[in-house]
């Protein structure tokens, strides 16, 4: 029994030590397979990332896009705006240029109906000298003072549509009504011919006309 003792020994010890080194193996393949688990999850994670990146760049890109969209939708309305203005002003000086020229039909009909009423040249129709007694408070006496009247009336009118262009930033060559003129004119409104002329505006850059020869200003 004694000699087979230390055999015991050796065996135990012999079956410790295999156990011990299957231990062994069994960590250094849990430590592998860990080590691999950590490199995938390293890997995952640096993709993780680049999708995050390209993600924020696209929707930034996108905002971007977005925001210029938008800046041009509103030019676009600002446009629009614009035209339409201009349109309704131009409407509205093809409406007073029709109604000046029915007026002036109207007149000339008038007068053909009845030729004894015709005033005779440099004299004024009644309603003419009613309306220059009512803005200089005296009867025109001569065409002189006929045509003095009517040039400081188209200086009056170049000067309203100088301060409405500057006022309103118009260019040369923008259209506009009397109503647009009225409010920079002292009496607020438009001045009349004293010999029965028919004014006609023009655009900015333009100077005011009447249709009776001589009344104009000077260049």
């Amino acid at each position: 029994m004694k000699a087979l003792l230390p055999w015991l020994c050796v065996v135990g010890l012999v079956i410790g030590l295999g156990w011990v080194y299957s231990a062994g193996q069994k960590k250094d393949a849990e430590l592998a397979a860990l080590r691999e688990e950590s490199q995938q999850l390293q890997k995952l994670r640096a993709e993780l990332e680049e999708t995050k990146g390209a993600r924020t760049t696209a929707e930034s890109d996108e905002l971007v896009r977005l925001r210029k969209g938008n800046e041009d939708l509103l030019r676009l309305r600002n446009e629009v705006g614009q035209l339409r203005k201009e349109n309704q002003q131009l409407a509205a000086q093809v409406q007073t240029a029709q109604s000046q020229a029915q007026g002036a039909q109207a007149q000339a009909q008038a007068l053909q109906a009845n030729p004894a009423r015709t005033p005779a040249p440099g004299q004024l129709s009644p309603a003419a000298q009613a309306a220059f007694a009512a803005r200089y408070g005296a009867q025109p006496q001569t065409p002189e003072q006929q045509t003095a009247a009517c040039i400081n009336n188209l200086r009056l009118i170049d000067g309203a549509k100088q301060q409405w262009a500057l006022e309103n930033q118009k260019p040369a060559g923008a259209l506009l009504t009397a109503a647009n003129l009225t409010p920079y004119l002292k009496t607020n409104t438009l001045p009349t011919c004293p010999a029965g002329g028919v004014y006609t505006l023009n655009p900015v850059g333009f100077g005011p006309l009447c249709n009776i020869p001589g009344h104009a200003l000077g260049k």
